[in-house]
């Protein structure tokens, strides 16, 4: 069953994942315990050993190896990050790439529940035998590489028992010869049903025959993936090569990263602390990183985290037949909504998400910049007579700016307060005078066209 913990993280917060880390099940420390395990008995053994069972002169040899060993350990000489990382990373891509892949029939049972039309026996028929076709396939291709699905389902017989194939069904089946898998046989029948269906009149017109079988294209080439997924897998000498790396790596440790008498001077061993806290520490995140990839490059097993197949066959029957089914023409009655003489309305909030109607709507990063004048003017080439202009700003805005300028300019030329309030006085009864003009013009404008009438 896949863990789950969208909840506890929906929220930063303080220790917000520290929280995680006490979870038993899909964690780490479940994953790869026993190889931790083992890793500290083999290190307390090689401890005791060198420092209870070795004659002193065997001591020293001990130590010249466990030199040599921490030589390599701690140095690049196994490259352990470049080869680890790269893997897990081409593991996640793989891992990501099948959930991507599996054939869900949402969209082909709208295709089909808004398309294949009837509402009689017929009609019906027609419709649940075609997702039950879908469905069909889905289950087959999940029976050839998911282990779940496999023990649910060990024979064909479960999977007529199930209700998605026919004893008829499975005659048909068997009795096609093929030495590759005939997951695609229900999908052979969904097209050639479908194309029935045309004939009868229940498809009313060839696009919707096309768009019923661009869909059922999209499912199968799903399918499809799935069961490629499960046959390429990532080269098996690459998965030996990190493997290798990992292991022989700690193989070293086991020995080089031993406490040595710091009695004897060496260089690097001046304390004896018996237990490694940063070798362990080491392996911790090594060995946890190479179970990670080792996780996810099947996600169709039975751990933690792996892909709920079985309960993704029970969802897409289930929802496949209530679409194509029991909602074909369930239509409530059409009505006015509540909104319907409001041109502008809103949607209410509750107490706890009131607060987000203060915060203003966002309307792009650049809605208010702030520019100056000279940022407004247009720029002419060089051939052309320069003359200033300014880009019109929308409304009152513009003219704001423009008046604000020209009365700037007055105030830099005069420099003081009674010219200012003069010149704001004229300005403002210019503007008076000047709609009064346009108001006497427009009847003499009139007036030739009137004669000429």
């Amino acid at each position: 069953m896949t863990v789950s913990y969208s909840l506890e993280v929906a929220n930063a917060r303080f220790h917000g994942f520290s929280r995680l880390l006490f979870r038993w099940k899909g964690s780490i420390y479940k994953l790869m315990y026993k190889e931790f395990l083992v890793f500290c008995a083999v290190y307390l053994f090689f401890s005791v050993f060198y420092r209870v069972i070795l004659t002193p002169k065997q001591q020293d040899l001990f130590e010249r190896v466990a030199l040599y060993c921490d030589q390599f350990t701690n140095t690049s000489f196994i490259p352990v990050l470049f080869v680890l990382g790269f893997y897990v990373n081409q593991a996640f891509t793989r891992w990501w790439g099948q959930y991507t892949s599996f054939p869900l029939p949402d969209n082909l049972m709208m295709v089909v529940s808004g398309n294949v039309h009837g509402a009689d026996e017929r009609g019906r028929l027609l419709r649940r035998t075609l997702m039950r076709y879908a469905n069909l396939s889905s289950v087959l291709i999940l029976r050839s590489i998911s282990t779940r699905v496999r023990k649910r389902f060990p024979t064909l017989e479960h999977v007529v028992e199930a209700g998605f194939m026919t004893t008829h069904e499975l005659k048909n089946f068997e009795s096609l010869h093929s030495d590759f898998n005939k997951y695609w046989m229900p999908l052979t029948w969904f097209s050639n049903l479908a194309a029935q269906a045309r004939q009868e009149g229940r498809v009313r017109d060839d696009i919707a025959l096309r768009l019923l079988m661009d869909e059922l294209n999209n499912y199968r080439a799903k399918c499809s993936l799935l069961f490629h997924y499960d046959w390429i897998s990532i080269p098996l000498v690459y998965t030996q090569v990190v493997t290798i790396a990992v292991y022989s790596f700690f193989a070293f440790c086991v020995i080089g990263r031993q406490f040595l008498n710091p009695e004897k001077g060496y260089i690097s061993h001046r304390f004896d602390m018996y237990v490694p806290v940063f070798t362990l520490l080491q392996f911790f995140f090594y060995t946890g990183w190479l179970k990670v990839g080792e996780l996810i490059i099947n996600p169709f097993g039975e751990d933690d985290d792996d892909f709920e197949t079985n309960k993704l066959i029970d969802r897409n029957i289930q929802v496949s037949m209530l679409a194509v089914d029991d909602m074909y023409q369930n239509l409530a009655p059409i009505v006015k909504d509540k909104h319907w003489k409001n041109g502008l309305f809103s949607v209410p909030y509750t107490q706890s998400t009131a607060a987000e109607t203060l915060r203003p709507a966002f309307k792009g990063s650049t809605f208010d910049m702030r520019m100056s004048t000279e940022d407004l003017e247009i720029h002419q080439p060089t051939d052309v007579p320069v003359t200033k202009q300014y880009l019109p700003l929308p409304n009152s805005l513009g003219d704001g700016l423009c008046g604000f300028q020209q009365k700037s300019k007055v105030i830099l030329r005069s420099g003081s307060l009674p010219f200012l309030v003069d010149v704001l006085t004229h300005h403002v009864e210019n503007e008076a005078d000047e709609a009064e003009e346009v108001g006497t013009d427009t009847p003499n404008q009139e007036d030739p066209g009137k004669a000429m009438a």
